[in-house]
């Protein structure tokens, strides 16, 4: 799929399987086959920085593993090859040097690689022929809504194994009317979703499991006690106990009857917001 014709191609100086594949194709095409320098990470900047800017930003980081991932992460390249070459402008640095403690830098004019390719005078007329008519048939609000689409079938894969996803894309007005506010709801790419993190546990035995019963009958008797002074009381059979663990305690139990006395009793699956509670 490329405008030119590919003269060599470089890899990263690894093991993986990909290297062989890419050289045994290369010797076939007749194309230069290189490696950077063992121990050099940096010999690939330009393509590290596009996987950063590219592909991560459109894959996000989660796994993706099977044979419907793998189709479906085919079908989000090939959208994002049209938009990015078609429709996404970059800066491209022209020129750098030093001023004392100061660097320099001149950038061309923002273009994108379509726009770059035709700008070209070692571009051939056919090429641009070529890149012209195709450019004439893209639509970016589809590729877009597309990319979108595919992206969001990407992630429930991901977050579901073994699931098998269908397309399915909203209807292109539906989509271009949800541009008019996607600005409001920050990131709107749903690869870019953190995936929800377990609420942890308690690490450390409950220091108060021994008397969490008598402490919580003495905090129903006597709601208005403070932390320090069923501390006080506790103290005479358990001294191991900790001020800020019974003030913790406290809390939530408060945030509890704060929630009863608004909304009625809990049941067994409700849990109040101890910070709004607390406010009343």
């Amino acid at each position: 799929m490329l405008p030119f014709a590919l003269l060599g191609f470089d890899t990263d100086n690894d093991s993986v399987f990909v290297n062989e594949t890419v050289r045994d194709y290369c010797l076939a095409e007749d194309i230069a086959f290189t490696r950077c320098r063992p121990y050099r990470k940096n010999d690939q900047a330009f393509v590290e920085q596009k996987n950063g800017a590219v592909v991560r930003r459109i894959v996000g980081y989660r796994r993706l593993e099977g044979l419907t991932a793998a189709v479906v992460l085919a079908e989000l390249y090939a959208i994002v090859r049209l938009f990015v070459n078609f429709f996404q402008p970059s800066f491209k640095l022209a020129e750098k040097h030093r001023e004392g403690a100061r660097m320099r830098k001149r950038y061309y004019q923002p273009a994108t690689p379509c726009q770059r390719l035709l700008a070209d005078p070692r571009t051939s007329e056919e090429v641009r022929q070529r890149l012209t008519a195709t450019a004439a048939t893209l639509d970016p609000i589809r590729l877009l809504r597309d990319m979108r689409s595919a992206q969001q079938r990407l992630v429930e894969i991901a977050d579901t194994p073994g699931m098998v996803m269908a397309d399915n894309a909203p209807q292109i007005d539906v989509f271009l009317s949800g541009l008019r506010t996607a600005w409001k709801m920050g990131e709107v790419r749903p690869t870019a979703q953190p995936k929800p993190q377990p609420k942890r546990g308690r690490r450390r035995p409950d220091p108060l499991a021994a008397v969490t019963a008598e402490l919580r009958a003495w905090f129903e008797e006597e709601p208005w006690r403070v932390g320090r002074e069923l501390l006080e009381r506790l103290q005479v059979e358990h001294p191991n106990v900790l001020l800020r663990t019974i003030q913790r305690r406290l809390k939530i139990w408060r945030a509890e009857r704060a929630y009863e006395m608004v909304f009625g009793r809990l049941s067994g699956q409700e849990k109040p917001a101890v910070r709004g509670c607390v406010q009343l």
